[in-house]
């Protein structure tokens, strides 16, 4: 599996990409910020200036179905906030 697993839309990642030019990404978890950089430049093509990560926990969920209440978790999984350089932009909607 490679090193961005999927972009992050979500009203407040959009909001960011339009007024800072920042992008967020889900990442594998054993990435580090250099090969984010790497992967998100050689991928879209645009100037990294800087990387900021964070791992987000998992969460307890649970639902009600005909045999009781099911209990589960979600995964945990690595954050990558890219910051490019003014100027340029990342097309996340061009493969919708």
């Amino acid at each position: 599996m490679g090193i961005l697993i999927k972009p992050i839309i979500t009203e407040k990642a959009t909001a960011d990409s339009e007024d800072n030019n920042r992008f967020a990404f889900e990442v594998a978890v054993d990435a580090n910020k250099v090969e984010i950089r790497k992967a998100v430049e050689e991928l879209y093509g645009v100037n990294v200036e800087s990387v900021k990560t964070m791992v987000m926990p998992g969460k307890s969920k649970f639902r009600y179905t005909k045999q009781g209440i099911t209990r589960g978790n979600t995964g945990k999984y690595k954050k990558a906030i890219v910051q490019v350089r003014s100027g340029e932009t990342i097309d996340l909607y061009s493969e919708i």
